[in-house]
């Protein structure tokens, strides 16, 4: 059995470091692990998608239309622009957190208020974690990845693991405290 999962966010909430992270575990635990990364504009504010399949046997990372059994977003809308890769009855865990793009800002856009519905139509299970809220009162908003990995890996049924050791040795040094707490306010929410 293969699983399929679509992690996003915009560019600089760590999506990439948190699918390494994911992809290291689970390799760890001998599974066949392949990934992608997709960068939008990342550097400006843009969308960042990274696809990972692990399983017995996995093939290739690509996650098409309809295929991915989870979707890990780091911001709302970005897990409706995410929603046509999730199958009938998938998950997604997202942060309640929304992030105005700059046509938003400027008037050029509206923001899609009723993300939550539209998500609801086709995901079987939706979690909404205040991750970033969470990460800012431990100190670093940064840590929300962190935050929305511990939800994830909880999802997964992947506790037994040292998740703990593995986000120590690829973190900054100098943020392995308040990511430790994220991993751990994500596990436990």
């Amino acid at each position: 059995m293969t699983v399929s999962i679509l992690l996003t966010g915009v560019g600089g909430q760590g999506t990439i470091l948190t699918t390494k992270i994911l992809s290291s575990a689970l390799a760890d635990m001998g599974y066949e692990v392949k990934m992608s990364e997709i960068h939008g504009m990342s550097q400006r504010g843009g969308t960042v998608n990274t696809q990972l399949k692990y399983g017995d046997k996995v093939y290739a990372p690509n996650i098409g239309e309809g295929e991915a059994d989870l979707i890990a977003a780091f911001e709302k809308a970005e897990a409706l622009r995410a929603l046509p890769y999730l199958k009938k009855g998938g998950k997604i865990i997202m942060d309640a957190r929304e992030i105005y793009s700059l046509p938003v800002l400027i008037g050029q856009a509206e923001y899609p208020r009723e993300a939550d519905l539209e998500l609801r139509k086709v995901a079987g299970d939706i979690s909404v974690i205040p991750a970033s809220d969470m990460a800012e009162k431990l100190g670093s908003i940064k840590a929300q990845n962190i935050c929305i990995l511990g939800a994830l890996v909880k999802a997964l049924g992947l506790q037994e693991y040292d998740w703990e050791g593995l986000i120590a040795s690829m973190v900054p040094q100098k943020t392995v405290d308040i990511n430790l707490r994220a991993f751990r306010a994500g596990l436990a929410y």
